[in-house]
């Protein structure tokens, strides 16, 4: 059904040009410091992490340099295991929940598997709270050749030499009661369609993908994220967000037609977490916990079982 919404920038049915862009670029604020949340816990890691910095987004009001995090004791004949936060810089447990593993496991894998963390892939999103870059360009429809989303093509610089190599890719996300408010109807308008209403899924849930799903894969981390949190149901259609629920707590998308961050490898297992923080029956700590746990376990399930 569709619903008519009048979002504050642009005409409703025309797609945004520069003007709207721009105008919509000069709606937002910055909320939070990317300085003080993550380069400063990224720095406090220096002991335990190989740091380094792999890019730097340069846009009009603001540079921010990207930072990843490598295993201190990196060696080439161990998988590697990939993890992603805050490619949508607003779901704020993927950043800190990837920052969370990184301060808590750095060294449970040694000798088994190398570890590749970006914890923070948007910080102009992050400290504005938003879903997109300052180009209005979400970057996690922009994993894809000749990107021109600066988040995603550094990124993707940065993983390319080791992209036969890694055995997992987990990305971190949130579903939030602003993607229904803000973020669908900005979309909508952007694009000159109109505001298709969707619901937002009370619960954790994983998006795996629909070429290489992986079922006991995804199982393992919901049985895993139980622990912490509940596990969100599927709507009466059998769908979350409007997607076939395949399995307990899982939908499946197509990562390469998409675009999506978790499709950049040739991993034999990936998903993408999805954190629902806006629940009455969760905390923020919980949220950043079960992205933890949900990390741990997918870990272990590839090193448990080596594909090949």
């Amino acid at each position: 059904m569709t619903q008519q919404h009048t979002y504050p920038v642009g005409t409703p049915g025309q797609p945004w040009g520069e003007a709207e862009r721009d105008a919509w670029r000069a709606r937002q604020r910055v909320q939070r410091s990317y300085a003080n949340d993550v380069l400063q816990r990224i720095d406090a890691l220096r002991a335990h992490w190989e740091v380094s910095q792999y890019g730097q987004l340069d846009y009009p009001d603001a540079r921010h340099p990207l930072y990843a995090l490598r295993s201190a004791a990196w060696r080439d004949d161990l998988p590697v295991m990939l993890v992603t936060g805050g490619v949508h810089g607003y779901e704020t447990s993927g950043v800190h929940g990837a920052l969370a593993f990184a301060e808590a496991h750095a060294g449970d894998f040694a000798g088994r598997a190398n570890l590749l963390v970006a914890p923070c892939v948007s910080p102009w999103g992050y400290e504005r709270i938003q879903r997109w870059n300052a180009a209005a360009l979400d970057p996690n429809r922009s994993f894809h050749a000749n990107s021109p989303a600066q988040e995603a093509a550094a990124l993707m610089a940065l993983v390319a030499p080791l992209r036969d190599r890694v055995a997992m890719h987990i990305d971190l996300h949130e579903t939030t009661d602003s993607d229904e408010d803000e973020f669908r109807p900005a979309l909508a308008a952007r694009d000159g369609k109109p505001f298709e209403p969707g619901t937002i899924p009370d619960g954790f849930y994983l998006c795996a993908d629909s070429a290489q799903p992986q079922p006991a894969f995804q199982q393992a981390v919901i049985a895993a994220v139980a622990g912490v949190t509940h596990i969100a149901p599927a709507d009466p259609d059998g769908t979350i967000i409007g997607s076939p629920v395949v399995a307990h707590g899982v939908i499946e998308y197509d990562y390469g037609r998409l675009g999506l961050c978790a499709g950049i490898t040739a991993a034999p297992y990936k998903t993408t977490t999805e954190v629902y923080p806006d629940s009455p029956r969760a905390t923020p700590a919980q949220c950043n916990a079960a992205q933890v746990a949900a990390v741990v376990a997918a870990i272990g399930f590839a090193l448990a079982h080596p594909a090949g």
